[in-house]
């Protein structure tokens, strides 16, 4: 029975460890992985003279070196519209269905503040910044090149189709919900992008020597996918 007492009591302080090391991890987890969607408002801002909102869906995954660092990969489908014929001095007006895939890394504040015990910053630490390369296509459903309010004075050539390269820059905020683990198990993502298209074709118009752009309000969700659980180095929720 003597011999027994000091294995039993190396067993408890092993448990005891185990346990102590286990409740110090919660609230440091994260996972790699993600993966979302969501719902975006697009306007163009190119050689129409007039911008019109037209929608588009988001699907994206996302791997995170940290819960603050993320890379992720988007494809967006939707539609572009913009211009109006008959009260616009040019008379140019489109639609256009919108394909277009992005890869860009996303930093948020947390990574480079010390958010701890402090409610401003605790809130500040989920906006971000974001910018990378992406690859767009339009296709031209519908077009008009010449002034109906000047009949003759104004045609703007261009092309039906077109692709190419282009860099998003975004800035947002990252809503973190967590689980009972204290990891965070989903995301809601509120998001501004700024699509510089490396050309002048997006709309369908060649009018200058400007490239064309196109912007998104963004909405998303995000969840953690996967068992690759990892620890930060500092917790994440306050």
């Amino acid at each position: 029975m003597i011999k027994l007492i000091p294995k039993t009591t190396i067993l408890t302080l092993l448990v005891c460890c185990t346990t102590i090391i286990a409740r110090a991890q919660i609230g440091f987890d994260f996972s790699h992985y993600e993966a979302g969607f969501g719902v975006g408002l697009n306007s163009v801002f190119g050689d129409a003279q007039t911008q019109t909102i037209t929608p588009s869906f988001h699907l994206n995954l996302t791997y995170d070196p940290s819960p603050y660092v993320n890379v992720v990969f988007e494809g967006q489908f939707g539609k572009l519209a913009g211009g109006d014929s008959l009260h616009t001095a040019t008379g140019r007006q489109f639609t256009a269905d919108l394909t277009a895939f992005t890869l860009r890394t996303q930093l948020q504040m947390g990574e480079i503040i010390d958010y701890s015990h402090n409610s401003f910053k605790n809130v500040i630490k989920n906006f971000y910044a974001s910018a990378g390369i992406g690859y767009v296509v339009s296709h031209i459903t519908a077009i008009n090149r010449a002034s109906i309010k000047q009949p003759g004075a104004y045609y703007t050539p261009g092309v039906l189709n077109s692709q190419g390269p282009f860099v998003p820059l975004r800035i947002g905020y990252e809503f973190k919900v967590f689980n009972k683990y204290q990891q965070p198990a989903f995301k809601v993502d509120l998001g501004y992008e700024y699509n510089i298209v490396l050309s002048d074709n997006l709309d369908g118009f060649t009018s200058g020597s400007h490239y064309d752009i196109y912007s998104q309000f963004v909405i998303g969700v995000k969840f953690a996918i996967g068992g690759d659980i990892v620890s930060y180095r500092k917790q994440i929720p306050y």
